[in-house]
């Protein structure tokens, strides 16, 4: 989690965009609100646990689940 920065970019295994670091909060990533999606998921900050991180790739935050399902792992605030 050390690694992973503002604006990096969060991308599931199969390479496709999950969202934008906001920060890091504990242990969890924020992400940032322009990435929260669309109808009641619009216009509030989603969460990825760390448990969910595979590794840091230059400017990109790995994740160990596809984007299809890491977005259906989100945690809301």
């Amino acid at each position: 989690m050390q690694n992973i920065a503002e604006h990096m970019e969060v991308i599931g295994a199969d390479g496709v965009h999950v969202g934008t670091v906001d920060r890091v909060e504990g242990n969890r990533i924020k992400l940032t609100k322009k990435d929260s999606g669309e109808g009641s998921h619009k216009g509030h900050h989603h969460f990825i646990d760390k448990g969910l991180v595979a590794g840091v790739e230059g400017n990109k935050v790995r994740l160990s689940a596809k984007a299809d399902v890491a977005v259906t792992m989100e945690e809301e605030k």
